[in-house]
């Protein structure tokens, strides 16, 4: 037969800790303010750390990547591509970028390959 005395509980020592009246109608709405500042705060900087937008909107959706590639002998003297992947001559660019910064302060711009001069 099993003993008694191990499934009993010790009993523990009462405690001296007592909060009045006055202290809990003061500590309640504290930690109720402090719990709701922490949640906004978090919240706030869990949306600033990690946007999940799309940069891709429209170009070649039915792909799984879009690549574009193109031989230095074809390009010519200069060739002028999007960056921003609102050209509608994608990928090359239309000067789209303009209006894309212009709503969003962004300062997107083309990527320009050039010959060297000589």
């Amino acid at each position: 037969m099993a003993n008694p005395s191990l499934h009993t509980l010790p009993s523990l020592p009462s405690s001296q800790f007592r909060i009045s009246k006055e202290q809990l109608t003061i500590a309640a709405p504290v930690a109720v303010v402090a719990a709701l500042g922490g949640f906004l705060v978090s919240q706030y900087l869990g949306r600033r750390g990690c946007k999940k937008a799309l940069v891709n909107a429209s170009v070649s959706k039915d792909s799984s990547k879009v690549v574009h590639s193109f031989d230095m002998e074809d390009i010519g003297t200069k060739a002028v591509y999007c960056r921003c992947w609102k050209s509608k001559n994608f990928p090359f660019c239309d000067g789209a970028h303009a209006k894309h910064n212009e709503e969003t302060g962004d300062n997107v711009g083309p990527l320009i390959i050039k010959k060297k001069d000589a």
